[in-house]
């Protein structure tokens, strides 16, 4: 297979995918949007929100990433009656973490108070968070589902739900939120609840889908739990708390990062929230090829064909530098028109438009770390990648964002470049990992393993 086939089949994998990611970071875009409406308060307590709900999301999202390389890898080694035992046991380990994190979601609103946040923000957060956290047990059940059906290459059901819900979201965003149709005006709890209304609708959609759908009925995809195979709930554990542990590291600097913005002030934390929205935006595009990626590269692991793992590596990090690369120029040219779809505060927005500049420089070091993530992932390589990503995010990251954005009174631009830095670190040695690993395979070969 040349380059340009893997340049092919990359994109008809991450496409779907990353259309899906768009269409869930969607809903987030929504949100703030219909939420800057109300106030600058509102939209900080849901950036604060977003924040705090997301690190406590992450921890189930490593479990259910782990499907994903672990069911390619038995799809590329023909052993397809493991990948449906894969997805029952996935299924239930998911749904037994579900509740663990809903309770941790729960019980961290009542820490907001804690974290020096301005009052106002602080009593509206604790209240949306807690209606929130009832969304983790149908959001986990989705996410199992997705990424059985993912690793076995099928990655436009996803897209088509996260796209659709989008007009559940908005719907219930413009009844609850503003007390159209008879409803009560609740504000920022209104959007806590159309969110958790349009999990529940993911959820229940992709399951239904995939158990009527022919193509997966050899697989047993059901809630039909026969036994409990330990062998496998120990091979996602395995795969999935590292997988989580990272995600965790990752997505815990941007969170505490949003947390020292907040001590500078209502305005500093929802530019931040503007800044950091339109950032996930091309992260969800990147998340796209990172999933091609795992995908790919843990069918040719399944198939211990090196030669088109190293291809289907090299593409997947290319490619995402020249998407990256594009989005750059976007954030820094557009930085003053972008801000004003979510607010008309002239002080938010000038923050804002600051801080796109700060995005638009990690941009590429962002698309790289993540992809090769991604590619770890398809190797099943999860734990060293999680030490380095707390080493790069919690002892690069977080210190030098205290440094720079209060004792070098940088203030939240000084925290954006610490985030940067620590994207930095992490994808230079994402890549050195993945260079070691591919230099392993191809030892194996001229030791004698077949191609």
């Amino acid at each position: 297979m040349n380059y340009k086939k893997h340049v092919s089949e990359t994109i008809k994998l991450a496409l779907p995918v990353s259309i899906g990611f768009l269409g869930h970071i969607m809903l987030s875009v929504v949100d703030s949007i219909m939420i800057g409406q109300i106030g600058a308060s509102h939209l900080a307590a849901a950036s604060l929100v977003g924040g705090l709900f997301l690190l406590v999301m992450v921890l189930g999202l490593g479990l259910s990433v782990a499907i994903t390389p672990l069911v390619a890898f038995e799809k590329g080694s023909g052993n397809t009656e493991e990948c449906g035992v894969i997805l029952r046991q996935g299924l239930l380990v998911n749904l037994v973490f579900s509740f663990i994190l809903l309770l941790l979601s729960y019980f961290t609103a009542e820490l907001i108070h804690f974290m020096n946040q301005p009052r106002d923000v602080s009593l509206l957060a604790e209240s949306y968070m807690k209606i929130f956290s009832y969304s983790m047990i149908p959001l986990m059940i989705f996410q199992t589902f997705k990424q059985f059906i993912e690793g076995l290459g099928h990655t436009k059901p996803a897209m088509y739900v996260n796209i659709s819900a989008n007009l559940i979201n908005a719907f219930g965003n413009w009844v609850l939120i503003f007390g159209n149709l008879g409803f009560p005006r609740l504000e920022l709890d209104g959007a806590g609840y159309a969110s958790l209304i349009t999990r529940i609708y993911i959820a229940l959609a992709l399951v239904i889908y995939v158990m009527r759908s022919k193509k997966y009925k050899r697989f047993d995809a059901s809630f039909h739990f026969k036994s409990i195979n330990r062998p496998v709930i120990k091979k996602i554990i395995s795969v999935g708390i590292p997988t989580g542990l990272q995600m965790f590291f990752e997505v815990g600097v941007f969170s505490f990062a949003a947390i020292m913005i907040g001590w500078m002030g209502t305005s500093y934390l929802a530019a931040h929230q503007i800044a950091i929205n339109l950032a996930s935006i091309s992260f969800m595009v990147i998340l796209g090829i990172s999933s091609a990626a795992t995908i790919r590269v843990g069918n040719f692991l399944g198939r211990k064909d090196y030669v088109q793992l190293k291809k289907a590596s090299d593409t997947a990090l290319l490619f995402g530098i020249v998407i990256m690369s594009t989005f750059a120029l976007i954030f820094v040219t557009l930085r003053y028109f972008l801000p004003t779809l979510y607010i008309d505060n002239p002080t938010v927005i000038d923050i804002a438009a600051g801080l796109l500049v700060y995005a638009a420089l990690f941009q590429v070091f962002d698309g790289t770390q993540a992809i090769g993530l991604g590619i770890l992932r398809g190797m099943t390589d999860v734990t060293i990648p999680m030490i380095i990503a707390f080493v790069a995010y919690w002892i690069v990251g977080i210190p030098l964002g205290y440094l720079l954005g209060f004792k070098m009174e940088m203030e939240a631009g000084g925290v954006w470049m610490s985030l940067t830095l620590g994207l930095v670190v992490a994808a230079i040695f994402f890549t050195i990992r993945i260079r070691k690993n591919i230099k392993v395979y191809f030892d194996k070969i001229e030791n004698g393993s077949r191609i």
